[in-house]
């Protein structure tokens, strides 16, 4: 279920997108099935299938240019999906929404066939799995445990084979605690570079959307085609990930004092990681972890649980009974706070982040545990809050100092469960925890996920293209008079290509030169050929700053069902203006014109 295992396959003709999906279905995994709140139907699933297949046999070259061709992939159920309802594990709360969340539909047009959406801790408050109506998730390996939250069926879809890869969402660790407790890597990106449009959100200001996948490459491939820059969600970035691999002899910081709430068995497990990265060429180095615990307490002690209430209030208002007990409680918290406790907590937060600022200057990554100790479902029903605040022990600080972080197992206890650590590293650095976080998997020897399958060959992690698709209709296209502002920024040609019969296309007057505007209309649209071109990250922003009115950057919609950026025009400007829609492009019209030449 590997991501490079499975193209492999398709590209031998071992197997197709169409037998795997079926395979998946046909799986009895009963005692799992509290891991989905909704699964895509059969016949949408082998819709999908076909149209890949059909896709390549049409083009073989295609499948090159689906970095995910065929993969299934799961999203947690606080991220929006075209069609399916968004639950966020609160039945009353449900809504479906017309558009899926960004980071889907990049994913889908890379190839990528989602199967359903999975279960959560309610609202994505907590790292234990046991606080949703749909019911607690069970560990993978013993199901008497938890899974970790709150991407708690993320996580298990993936551990046991459900699905290559999953999203999850990550404000306080629950990208992390899950992959610890399931034998499975979790990508924590760096804040803002995969967009959170179309997700629920816990506190805006720091939700991640995060990876779960079977090993580091399949992680970092699913990264790679989900992020980029997007102007719909006002916490976007853009990051250079240009960070390289650590040299040889490296130095790692260990926390002092390390926490393991009396697990016997998880501190021998982490002294056992530690002698793994000794042996990688790593030396450690002792930190003072107070400003990491000063910092954390901020999350759940501080105004941030404000942002919790603001994400849902209206309905939290109207409908507090239909919050689960243990989610309304911490959201109830926000009442204590005001405007001056916030820019209070703003200001100690920028104090805390220039102390955690020098641990940089001594070691090159911070490694914790991912969790200090595990406990069963009845251990957590019973004590819900002080058993769920222990478990942030390792991860609550780090989306507040603003750092990225890599999940990654470590080892199997003697009881049967598994053990992870967390590679963590300032904004941008990605690439390089990713780096390690492979090296040091494969030195475990353990198998994937609860699968029992062999860790695949070590391979090179990927660079990451940081690049925008930019759909061009008119005076940007190669050979006409803009396309210098795309080639001068680096900007290479990836295809031509051609909008769904979804939009008009206008000659504008009196622009200089002649443009064309291009406007959605799904119902009376035609077909129209464009270029697709990739542009660096980098360069974007001053290329969209430089577009005049009534022109602009949004989503197109080409014919195979992708997404892409692209030039739109405000419908305003289209009126009078002459229609051109039935010449199909640009080009035509300048050939019949002679405005082009």
């Amino acid at each position: 279920m590997t991501i490079s295992a499975l193209l492999a396959d398709y590209r031998s003709g071992k197997r197709t997108p169409g037998a795997v999906l079926e395979s998946l279905q046909s799986r009895d995994d009963a005692d799992y099935a509290c891991v989905w709140i909704c699964r895509v139907a059969p016949d949408t699933l082998a819709r999908r299938a076909r149209q890949l297949e059909e896709r390549v046999r049409e083009d073989p070259q295609a499948i090159d240019r689906l970095p995910l061709y065929g993969v299934p992939f799961a999203v947690k159920d606080n991220i929006d999906v075209a069609g399916m309802p968004t639950t966020a594990a609160c039945p009353a709360f449900s809504y479906v929404p017309g558009r899926s969340a960004t980071a889907v539909e990049k994913l889908e047009a890379a190839g990528a066939v989602l199967v359903g959406k999975t279960n959560l801790d309610q609202f994505a408050t907590g790292l234990v799995g046991t606080r949703s109506p749909y019911g607690a998730v069970p560990n993978a390996f013993r199901p008497k445990f938890i899974s970790g939250g709150s991407s708690s069926g993320s996580a298990v879809a993936v551990a046991r084979g459900q699905a290559s890869f999953s999203l999850g969402t990550d404000t306080a660790g629950s990208g992390r605690v899950p992959a610890g407790f399931n034998n499975i890597v979790g990508l924590k990106p760096s804040r803002g570079l995969v967009s959170a449009r179309g997700v629920v959100p816990a506190c805006q200001s720091l939700d991640c959307v995060s990876v779960f996948a079977l090993t580091v490459p399949d992680a970092v491939a699913a990264l790679g085609a989900a992020l980029g820059p997007d102007a719909e969600d006002p916490w976007s970035r853009t990051l250079r990930l240009s960070i390289p691999p650590l040299p040889g002899r490296f130095k790692f910081a260990l926390p002092e004092p390390l926490e393991f709430h009396g697990d016997a068995l998880a501190k021998r497990a982490f002294d056992d990681a530690v002698g793994k990265l000794e042996a990688l060429g790593g030396r450690p180095v002792g930190v003072d972890f107070s400003v990491f615990m000063e910092t954390a307490a901020l999350l759940y002690e501080g105004p941030w649980v404000a942002e919790r209430l603001a994400a849902i209030r209206s309905f939290f208002e109207d409908h507090p009974d239909q919050v689960h007990p243990v989610v309304r409680k911490i959201i109830e918290g926000a009442a204590k706070y005001n405007a001056a406790d916030l820019f209070s907590g703003l200001t100690r937060l920028e104090a805390l982040r220039k102390r955690a600022a020098g641990l940089w200057r001594r070691a090159d990554v911070l490694v914790v545990p991912t969790a200090p100790t595990i406990y069963t479902i009845e251990e957590v029903l019973a004590e819900p809050f002080l058993y769920n605040r222990r478990l942030g022990h390792y991860t609550n600080f780090v989306n507040l100092l603003d750092l990225a972080a890599c999940a990654v197992p470590g080892s199997m206890r003697p009881d049967g469960l598994p053990c992870g650590i967390t590679l963590i590293a300032p904004a941008g650095a990605d690439l390089m925890l990713a780096d390690l976080g492979q090296r040091f998997h494969h030195r475990t020897g353990l198998s994937l996920g609860a699968l029992g399958e062999t860790l695949p060959t070590l391979a090179p992690i990927a660079r990451i293209d940081d690049s925008v698709r930019v759909a061009v209709v008119g005076a940007h296209l190669s050979g006409l008079p803009l396309n210098h502002q795309l080639t001068e920024r680096g900007a290479r040609l990836e295809t031509p290509a051609r909008t769904a019969a979804r939009y008009r296309l206008y000659a504008l007057p009196g622009t200089t030169p002649p443009k064309p505007g291009l406007v959605r209309d799904a119902g009376k649209g035609s077909v129209i050929d464009v270029e697709v071109w990739r542009l660096p990250v980098s360069e974007y922003g001053s290329f969209v700053a430089g577009i005049p009115s009534p022109l602009g950057i949004g989503r197109i919609e080409l014919d195979d069902g992708e997404w892409v950026q692209g030039f739109l025009c405000e419908g305003w400007a289209v009126q009078g203006a002459e229609e051109i829609s039935h010449l199909g492009s640009w080009r035509a019209y300048l050939a019949r014109t002679g405005a082009g030449q």
